[in-house]
Formats: C-alpha cells, sequence, structure tokens
C-alpha cells in the first residue's frame, strides 16, 4: 500500500489516548468519532488526522443510521480501511459499521459474543468451557425449570452492560419473579445464573492470527460485584507465574477466544474459582482493554502498554506488516481504586518505593499501582493501603438500579 493505512477509531466513552497514539507511531492515519458531550476532552489530537463528534442523546446512545451517512460521507474523499472500537459500548456500533461498509474485522455475529453475557454462555457451554447454570428469561416455564433445577441464590445480569452494575442477587423464587415484573418488557435483556461464592479472576491478552500472543492472569481481591453495590475500594493483583491457578486461566482464556473467534485484538476476560470445588467457571469476556486502569497495572507487571501494542498491531495486520510483541518482563503488580471524600486527595502520605503509578486525573478518585518481584510485598501493600484508604479517604456511592449506557 502506498499511503498510510487509515482507522476510523470509535470512542464513546473518554478512553484509548494510549491506543491513538500507538497508531500514530506506528504510521497510521487516525480519525476519531466520539460524542459530542467529550469534545473538551483531553484527547491526544496529536495523534488525530480529524475528530468527529456524534450527538447522543440523554443515555449516550448514537443513531447510528445517522454515524453511517456521516462516515459515507467521509470516505467520499478520504480511504478508511479499518474500524476499531474502544470500549465495550462501542463494540455494537463498529461491528455494524463494518458490516456496512464491508471493512475487515468482527462483525455482527462474532461480536455478540463479546458484548451481549447470554450469546457468550451459550458458545462457551457449546465449547465445553465450564459456566455457571443459567438460563435466559424469555420463556415462564424454561425459568421454573431452572428455579426448580438450580438452588437459589442466583444473579440476574443484564445481557449488555459492561461492569457490575445492573445485577441484582435474588435469594428465593418469590423474590425472582418479583424482579421479574419490576424488569416488565425488559426483562429479555437480562439473563438469570447460579451464584457460585468464589474468587473472581481477570486475565487481559492480545491476540494475532487466532492465537494469545501475551497474557497477563490477575485476582479481584475485591469483587467488581462488591465494589458497584457494597461501596468497596477495588483491588486487583497479578496471581504467582507459573502456578496452577495461572495455568488453567491462561488455558481456559485461549479455549474462550478460540472457541468465540477471536482474531486479532485485546481481550478481558473473567473467570471464577468456586470456593467449595476449586473448579474455574467462565464469566464473560470483552474484546477490549480491561477498564478501572487494569492497563496500567499490567504494564507495571509486563512492560506491556495493552492500548499502545494493540494499535501497533492492527497497524501491521492492515498494512500486511509483520507484528513483533516488546519482551515480556514478569514483575508483580497490584492495583487499588477508591471513590474519595475530597475532590482532589493528597496521596503524600503513600511513599514507599514500589508504587509504580498514581491517579491524578480523576476527581473525588484515589488510584496506586504498586510493583515489586515479590507477590507478598505487593499484597502487604494492597491491604495497608487499603486500611488507610478506607480511614482517610473512602467514599461509597449507591449502585444505580437499572444500568445505563
Amino acid at each position: 500500500m502506498s499511503r498510510p493505512v487509515s482507522f476510523v477509531c470509535i470512542a464513546s466513552y473518554f478512553k484509548g489516548n494510549d491506543f491513538l497514539r500507538g497508531m500514530k507511531a506506528a504510521g497510521a492515519t487516525v480519525y476519531l468519532v466520539t460524542s459530542k458531550k467529550l469534545e473538551h476532552k483531553a484527547w491526544a489530537r496529536e495523534a488525530l488526522d480529524d475528530i468527529f463528534f456524534v450527538e447522543q442523546d440523554p443515555e449516550n446512545h448514537w443513531n447510528m443510521e445517522d454515524v453511517a451517512a456521516g462516515l459515507a460521507w467521509l470516505m467520499r474523499s478520504r480511504k478508511v480501511d479499518r474500524i476499531v472500537a474502544l470500549d465495550d459500548f462501542d463494540v455494537e456500533k463498529g461491528a455494524f459499521l463494518r458490516e456496512h461498509f464491508r471493512s475487515p474485522g468482527m462483525g455482527q455475529t462474532t461480536a455478540r459474543h463479546f458484548r451481549d453475557k447470554l450469546a457468550m454462555r451459550f458458545k462457551a457451554a457449546d465449547a465445553g468451557v465450564p459456566v455457571p447454570a443459567f438460563s435466559s428469561l424469555f420463556n415462564d416455564d424454561d425459568i421454573h425449570q431452572f428455579t426448580q433445577k438450580v438452588a437459589a441464590p442466583w444473579i440476574v445480569k443484564p445481557r449488555g452492560q459492561a461492569s457490575a452494575t445492573g445485577m441484582k442477587k435474588i435469594y428465593s423464587t418469590d423474590e425472582l419473579w418479583s424482579h421479574l415484573e419490576k424488569l416488565g418488557g425488559d426483562r429479555h435483556n437480562y439473563l438469570v445464573e447460579q451464584f457460585k461464592p468464589g474468587d473472581v479472576f481477570h486475565v487481559d491478552s492480545l491476540s494475532e492470527g487466532g492465537k494469545i500472543i501475551f497474557s497477563r492472569a490477575s485476582q479481584y481481591l475485591s469483587t467488581p460485584f462488591e465494589v458497584a453495590h457494597g461501596g468497596g475500594i477495588f483491588r486487583s493483583a497479578v496471581v504467582p507465574f507459573g502456578s496452577e491457578d495461572e495455568k488453567k486461566l491462561l488455558q481456559l482464556d485461549a479455549d474462550v477466544m478460540k472457541a468465540f473467534g477471536m482474531q486479532y485484538s485485546a481481550s478481558h476476560t473473567e473467570f471464577i474459582k468456586d470456593h467449595e470445588t476449586g473448579a474455574f467457571y467462565f464469566l464473560e469476556t470483552a474484546s477490549r482493554v480491561g477498564g478501572a486502569h487494569l492497563a496500567e497495572m499490567v504494564e507495571a507487571s509486563s512492560g506491556i502498554n495493552l492500548w499502545y501494542e494493540w494499535a501497533k498491531l492492527e497497524v501491521a495486520i492492515a498494512s500486511g506488516q509483520k507484528y513483533t510483541l516488546p519482551k515480556v518482563r514478569n514483575d508483580y503488580a497490584g492495583i487499588i481504586v477508591s471513590l474519595t471524600r475530597q475532590e482532589n486527595p493528597d496521596t503524600s502520605q503513600f511513599s514507599d518505593p514500589e508504587i509504580a503509578w498514581r491517579m491524578y486525573d480523576m476527581a473525588n478518585h484515589i488510584g496506586l499501582i504498586v510493583q515489586s518481584k515479590k507477590r507478598e510485598r505487593v499484597l502487604e501493600l494492597l491491604d495497608d493501603y487499603a486500611h488507610r484508604v478506607q480511614r482517610d479517604y473512602h467514599a461509597s456511592a449507591p449502585a444505580p438500579e437499572k444500568p445505563k449506557n
């Protein structure tokens, strides 16, 4: 190709600046399409050849027919080779536009596996990946059969939400039917599944040519559900290298990516380890970089910036070049993030040399990442910091009853 390969990047939330910079550093032409309300955010404009804004409704939804019309107008005078979605909420947008403009990459059917929690469970189960017992909420008799076969408690989850928001723990059949009554005509957008007490893990990966070329397994020390619904403090840490847990998690992640048809992208996949049996079960996945600054934790551990390398990978594939993963480092790292009572919290009391990153750019939040050769030191620091954050900074906000995009 005589001209630089060109990308349209879709971002309805403010994220992905390192991705944009990575694309530009790799020589690509980079266009960003984002929400009008994000116009004044600190986008990496030095990496952009142009930026376009989309009006959104109060729920941050875009009229995709209008977006397609705008992109068609752009393509009259400029070449667009690829379309990339930077957030979970943008996966369907990107798939819709790829289908419409016959652009290479993940189409709407495959995108469902990385966006719709019900489709994920059916696909994983069909491929032999263990999943908690679940049911769609389409048919009353199916729901009744589920409640007869699977003991409470259960979790009702939105099929398309990108976080623990909108989930509800249910303790009885009567409570389940009462909750479904509240959901009304929207209940088909939810599923119900067995609640398995356990530890939740995540695997953050890069795939190329249908194979995983980098992955890092970590454990949430406070689960996303607990944080969203209990006002908790978010923590995660890399699991022991070479451990049985790591081996099982990396193999399960590879099985999921193969079953779901992942070809090339970043991915963030979550599993739960049953307290009773020690077995791992698949929870969900996403064709994106993990949120809550997990990418920074992965970089502190490995030296791999997932956003930047994902961008370089996309450019290499689109331009027919060879992608080379940088040398991977194996240090331990962990993260702690919390809402704070202070708008701009002073974090100077945290002065350990293991601190690799501090959150500076989000009001009413505190965030720290620590890095060490020893996992025990990481956990020691995270435990100490959790105590101090709870005492001196922590604030909580109630989880919304219904999820908002």
